[in-house]
């Protein structure tokens, strides 16, 4: 029962941290399970199926908000998708799964801790840029199960392609649509998930309303994100060196 309570404040509280700012949460779910010691075989499918259920419920808030550009949108999908379902399909080694995903996991750590929000004035960016973009994201997310938003948002707010919210909104329903195509993949492989999927989800979606809510409409994440870096660094360092 304790376990399960754990469990349940720490996926509410990353899926209201990546939710607030237009992320699904799935470097953060992982970096949870690497934690508490699940499998590599349970780790992708339940990364990528709380990342479809965050992600849609921060993508509708940002878009009621009206902070959607859908221009980004199309050349990032059309280099992701096909990049995406190539990355789920490729066979790698436990070794080298949790190697590339502690290291993805340090990237969050640097988006998180050092990337600021590009100025309001944004610089239009040419659709191949963003086509090639999303075709080497879409690869590495397909790889590792999860939707490549921590990849792609200091992407755009480094190179000035978009603002802060602007960011969130594109980053969520490409992290939805490259999520769903990984998840398409596991369902023709089979997968398994842990015995409390039910709860972590139930607090997992609640997290995401209200982290998206808040995001889309007010509430800025700038004081929590050097706990949960703590918990990326963590999770990496025990993915690096615990066999």
């Amino acid at each position: 029962m304790e376990e399960l309570l754990l469990y349940s404040i720490c996926f509410f509280t990353v899926a209201f941290l990546y939710a607030a700012v237009g992320h699904g949460g799935a470097s953060g779910y992982l970096a949870l399970m690497a934690l508490f010691g699940f499998s590599a075989a349970v780790m992708k499918p339940t990364a990528l199926i709380l990342n479809l259920m965050v992600s849609l419920v921060a993508f509708i808030s940002f878009f009621k908000a009206k902070h959607f550009k859908q221009s980004l949108l199309w050349p990032l999908i059309l280099g992701s998708i096909p990049f995406t379902y190539l990355g789920s399909v490729i066979h790698i080694t436990d070794l080298f799964y949790k190697q590339l995903l502690g290291g993805v996991l340090l990237i969050a750590v640097w988006r998180l801790l050092v990337t600021k929000a590009a100025e309001p004035e944004y610089t239009n960016a040419k659709w191949y840029w963003l086509s090639l973009a999303g075709a080497l994201i879409g690869l590495v997310s397909g790889m590792i199960g999860m939707g490549g938003g921590i990849l792609l948002s200091p992407l755009l707010l480094l190179m000035g392609w978009s603002g802060q919210k602007q960011t969130a909104a594109v980053t969520a329903i490409f992290i939805f649509l490259n999520s769903a195509v990984g998840m398409l993949v596991q369902l023709n492989k089979g997968f398994q998930l842990g015995s409390q999927i039910g709860v972590i989800i139930v607090f997992v979606v609640l997290g995401g309303i209200f982290g998206a809510h808040l995001g889309a409409t007010r509430f800025r994440s700038i004081y929590m994100k050097y706990i949960l870096s703590f918990v990326l660094v963590l999770a990496a360092t025990k993915l690096f060196f615990v066999k």
